[in-house]
């Protein structure tokens, strides 16, 4: 089945000598791997591989065969020329970051249009602003909404955040938060990607990079750490 769609891309592997195996998240499809030939032998190839930079929105053409089997692309475009995110050292090492971090989490091939959108608009805003330091923070908690374990704030009042269950308690016991790591959730919680007040200072956003990554293990089956945490504390430190 031929399918146009938008796509961002989530991973690119090296395979054998010459080609490559990209994973792309659809708008129309959800999560798909793609096997580029010959990705490093063509007279455009630096041309071609740029369009596989992590999070990259791309417009292709595809042959979908939907079998579990690697997909092909017909045709690709750049969906959205970013400006600033693969050229800024601190927004490369985001997106680095936050693209390992989507290979853990996203993993059903199933649509989710509402995910695609608010990953597309914020990645945008990304790209066109420079005040960023709490971006990946606001991220990681936002994707929660969408697939499924976003924080039950109803008791958002109480001092402790209990982390299996995602609700705010009064009880110290189990998987629970300390009340300096609940009062730095809940200001988190409130933040806005165009906030510019210096909320968290770099130990803070550290403890709340810590507590989000142990929150996603938490309720993802088979999440893994990213490699990349530590390049993105080195870099924010």
């Amino acid at each position: 089945m031929l399918v146009k769609t938008k796509a961002i891309v989530i991973s690119s592997l090296k395979f054998q000598e010459k080609s490559l195996i990209v994973k792309c998240f659809t708008l129309s499809s959800g999560l798909k791997s793609y096997f580029v030939r010959d990705a490093f032998s063509s007279r455009k190839a630096n041309q071609k591989i740029a369009y596989f930079q992590p999070l990259s929105i791309l417009e292709i053409e595809a042959v979908h065969k939907n079998k579990g089997t690697l997909e092909n692309f017909k045709e690709i475009r750049n969906g959205i020329p970013f400006q600033t995110i693969h050229t800024d050292i601190v927004k490369s090492t985001m997106v680095m970051f936050l693209s390992e971090t989507l290979h853990y989490s996203i993993q059903e091939e199933e649509k989710n249009e509402s995910l695609f959108l608010f990953l597309e608009t914020a990645l945008t805003w990304l790209d066109n602003h420079d005040e960023i330091s709490n971006f990946h923070l606001i991220l990681l908690l936002e994707i929660t909404k969408y697939l499924g374990f976003y924080p039950d704030t109803s008791e958002i009042d109480l001092p402790h955040f209990e982390m299996n269950d995602g609700v705010f308690t009064l009880f110290n016991k189990g998987n629970v938060l300390s009340e300096h790591e609940t009062s730095l959730l809940k200001k988190l919680i409130d933040l806005k990607f165009d906030n510019t007040e210096k909320i968290f200072h770099v130990v803070e956003r550290q403890i709340l990079l810590k507590v989000l990554i142990d929150y996603y293990s938490f309720h993802l089956e088979g999440f893994k750490k990213p490699k990349s945490l530590e390049v993105l504390k080195e870099i924010f430190s």
